[in-house]
């Protein structure tokens, strides 16, 4: 039986996720505000859990009706199938956002939802219910119980009276591979790296190089690409917990991504940054992530970077005022990598990451924005070109 699903996607970036998907074997994934809407079986399901470099989580969509009085409401919720997915005895959170609706009163609609789950699966659920928040109108930032992957997060949505509900596969976030347990200043969302570096056509065959690296996610990210490691593959799912869940099929997936893992790729990535307490944790996060052999760390300023001899890309998360000082200090960094660039980087590609193409100027490079998206709450751009 075929099922709707949603892949929730950061925004700006719905049409990498879009084309992603695409290549995981998903007919005609549909690119819309906020994610990917599709149609597929339980399998590609699990597929885009465990492979998906760039979703932010994934729904299955199990209802979907007109709802302008809480009868109505209720009268319609006890007809989703909810015991097909979810089992009695289940930790559930109900999570609804009311949009341009008759019932705009989110807590009421969270319990007549709970009450509908309770009618079937037999106990009464718990509700919770955040504000909805302007930059994630498909729900991107409710994060199930970090503590508790068999805690179950149900999303409901009322926008102009239609009612949607869904429920949360993924569990934690998707950006959340397990291997990011250190940070340094400012760290940028594995998901989005990973898109980042699939928009700059990142080739495993060429090199690579991030002058900033922080905590390590670009590198990191690029070499799980290069070594074909899922990203899911070492942590759990909350569609594992439910009723109608295939061990065999899950178990199958595991071992085929298991065996696709190539140890025999010998990437060329270098990762540097002056913060010595950003590279151990790099370092750290690369040997929880199974590849700090795949990767060149080192301690130095951006002007001291030594550049392999082939050309490739130059990809990074530069500071930027609202991350690490103030405007003022970056203008002479800016400068001095337009500089470094055009000394050591002619011919090599460039994917910038900056809060400010405006404050970049000072780099004198010719640069183009090519994405828009938002990390930690602050507006991004990325800008790319040749030197």
């Amino acid at each position: 039986m075929r099922l709707p699903f949603f892949a929730v996607s950061p925004p700006g970036l719905e049409s990498i996720t879009q084309h992603e998907l695409f290549n995981l074997g998903v007919n005609l994934p549909r690119a819309v505000s906020g994610g990917v809407e599709f149609e597929g079986f339980l399998s590609h399901l699990y597929k885009i859990n465990l492979w998906s470099r760039t979703a932010s989580r994934v729904l299955v969509r199990i209802g979907e009706f007109e709802a302008k009085s809480f009868a109505e409401l209720e009268r319609k919720a006890e007809k989703v199938e909810w015991g097909k997915f979810l089992k009695g005895g289940s930790t559930i959170n109900v999570r609804a956002t009311c949009h341009k609706s008759k019932l705009y009163h989110s807590d009421g609609v969270a319990e007549r939802i709970a009450d509908a789950i309770k009618s079937q699966i037999g106990e009464k659920p718990k509700s919770q219910n955040p504000k909805p928040q302007k930059s994630d109108p498909h729900s991107a930032n409710l994060k199930s119980p970090v503590s508790d992957i068999q805690s179950q997060l149900v999303v409901v949505r009322l926008d102009h009276d239609h009612c949607t509900i869904s429920l949360d596969s993924s569990g934690d976030h998707l950006h959340q591979r397990g291997y990011r347990l250190e940070t340094a200043k400012a760290p940028l969302r594995e998901n989005i790296a990973a898109a980042l570096l699939l928009q700059a056509k990142y080739d495993p065959a060429q090199p690579l190089i991030d002058p900033f690296c922080g905590s390590g996610t670009f590198a990191i990210e690029a070499a799980m690409m290069a070594r074909k490691i899922a990203p899911g593959l070492n942590r759990k799912f909350s569609f594992t917990h439910w009723k109608n869940f295939d061990t065999q099929v899950w178990g199958d997936l595991l071992r085929e991504a298991r065996e696709k893992v190539d140890d025999q790729i010998k990437p060329i990535i270098q990762a540097s940054d002056r913060d010595a307490g950003a590279i151990e944790a790099a370092t750290a996060n690369a040997k929880r992530a199974g590849v700090a052999e795949s990767i060149q760390f080192r301690v130095c300023a951006f002007s001291s970077i030594e550049v392999p001899n082939e050309k490739g890309l130059v990809i990074s998360n530069l500071p930027y005022g609202k991350r690490v000082g103030e405007d003022s200090d970056l203008r002479n960094l800016y400068a001095q990598l337009g500089n470094v660039a055009r000394e050591k980087l002619k011919g090599w590609r460039l994917a910038l990451l900056t809060d400010d193409p405006h404050q970049i100027k000072a780099a004198a490079l010719d640069l183009n924005i090519t994405l828009k998206t938002e990390n930690g709450g602050v507006r991004v751009v990325l800008l790319q070109n040749f030197v």
